[in-house]
């Protein structure tokens, strides 16, 4: 059997970390196994949904790159399936028809909590055989069974029983042509053919409703994988101040979206002691039954030494095409600065996010406007004059302009000089950036293009005075 699995969010919101690492478990374990994975947008919420929760979840689905096979397919477009089901049901017998007012039913939840029991439906119509009528308080409810255990082996937290008896009889269809959750989502993963369903551990207790229906439908119950919480750094449920923020939020700080999927993988997986994981790496290796039933907790930092571990070994071409995005941010004028990709090899090392990179490029975009005068006191002083004039003699007369060539120049100067490599880089340092801080010295007055270093040395030099 082909493996199919999917993710449905509904779109009452951003798309959130807790959110993303669902999405792609899911992708995970269809792509592991050469299987197929949906999109599903469950927007049956007319109060709560949003287009622009829609469009915020798959532009941030796009971002991460977890792409689908089919969808998204949207729950508002199914509403005649739903109710055709919900029918067929009462007609086998599985489901009947309800007319309590909304008062009747706060009466019941009263009646039962007096007497020391949970709140729920009290079966009043379950034998009624009440056909239908045009009433506003017409619902459709489920005949759950009133014996016996449903169980489940979980894929991530193992064997789940759960007896019958703790279970009402829950509305699967309102007299508003909608369908409830429990409902639609299984018609849903009947119809798509979902073999594997993987979502967060908050459903633990909708799964046995679900399995009774599916089983009333005569349908396969799919595999379960319930996924426990991400926490905070300090064991807290995450709030918007505390990580559970929207995905596309950690694009505007500086991620490379694949280094968040890895983040993601490793947030409650495990492959031996491995950290870096290639996404064709994670695909052939993904299994949820290497997943932690304990809920894992978000780690800042190692999140940040991951981002700088791609940096690093990518190609920058590759990097360059997401650090784009970040100097358009800084209004930096593209067309007059260094290529994006000589940006990264140049401060890759220095850094651990897109947005950090591009902060550091500022210097090399437009004139230099700004000096570190305790840098400048420093270093531009009367003995700078003769390196900083050597050098500059030597850039101009130079056949080709590269990082290594400059170096060269550097060092042979030095020697020339007599004197270390310091005095005459932290000088040029100061020249070309205004500060005593920056990448190899090759890379800084190479960013620069030939005429603004040398434009910029002649005015440290008379900065001397």
């Amino acid at each position: 059997m082909t493996v199919r699995t999917r993710f449905a969010p509904s779109p009452t919101g951003y798309l959130h970390i807790g959110g993303a690492r669902t999405a792609l478990y899911s992708w995970l374990a269809a792509r592991a196994r050469g299987g197929q994975f949906v999109l599903r947008i469950e927007d049956t919420d007319r109060e709560r949904s949003t287009q622009a929760a829609i469009d915020a979840i798959l532009q941030a689905m796009d971002w991460l790159g977890l792409d689908y096979d089919e969808g998204p397919i949207y729950q508002t477009q199914r509403l005649d399936r739903y109710q055709a089901v919900a029918e067929q049901l009462v007609a086998a017998g599985h489901a009947y028809y309800a007319y309590e007012t909304k008062e009747e039913l706060e009466a019941m939840r009263e009646a039962a909590m007096a007497a020391g029991e949970k709140p729920r439906y009290n079966g009043a119509y379950r034998d009624a055989n009440a056909g239908w009528r045009d009433d506003p308080n017409r619902v459709i409810r489920f005949r759950n069974p009133t014996d016996g255990v449903v169980a489940w082996d979980d894929k991530v937290k193992g064997r789940i029983e759960i007896a019958n008896s703790e279970l009402d009889d829950l509305v699967i269809f309102r007299s508003d042509g909608y369908a409830t959750y429990n409902f639609a989502v299984v018609v849903d993963d009947v119809d798509m053919g979902i073999t594997d369903v993987v979502r967060g551990d908050d459903h633990v207790n909708n799964t046995p409703r679900q399995i009774n229906i599916y089983r009333a439908l005569g349908a396969p119950v799919p595999n379960f994988a319930h996924l426990p919480m991400i926490l905070d750094e300090h064991g807290a449920k995450l709030s918007k101040r505390t990580g559970a923020a929207d995905v596309m939020q950690y694009r505007d700080a500086g991620y490379l979206p694949h280094a968040l999927l890895n983040y993601l993988a490793r947030l409650g997986w495990s492959h031996g002691d491995q950290e870096i994981f290639s996404i064709a790496e994670m695909q052939a290796l993904f299994d949820l039954a290497n997943v932690n039933a304990k809920a894992a907790r978000l780690d800042r930092a190692k999140l940040g030494w991951l981002n700088q571990q791609y940096l690093k070994t990518d190609d920058p071409e590759a990097v360059a095409k997401h650090l784009v995005w970040h100097l358009q941010q800084f209004g930096y004028a593209l067309d007059r600065g260094p290529k994006p990709a000589d940006l990264v090899v140049a401060l890759r090392e220095r850094t651990q996010t897109l947005k950090e990179m591009a902060e550091k490029s500022a210097v090399w975009f437009g004139p230099l406007t700004q000096y570190d005068e305790t840098a400048v006191a420093k270093h531009l002083k009367e003995q700078a004059r003769e390196p900083l004039a050597q050098a500059r003699s030597r850039f101009a007369a130079l056949p080709e302009w590269t990082p290594e060539d400059i170096h060269d120049v550097v060092k042979d100067v030095a020697e020339a000089l007599g004197i270390g490599m310091g005095k005459i880089a932290q000088p040029l340092r100061v020249a070309i950036t205004g500060s005593q801080v920056s990448p190899d010295i090759g890379w800084t007055v190479y960013l620069c293009g030939r005429d603004e270093a040398l434009a910029r040395i002649d005015a440290a030099i008379a900065r001397i005075g």
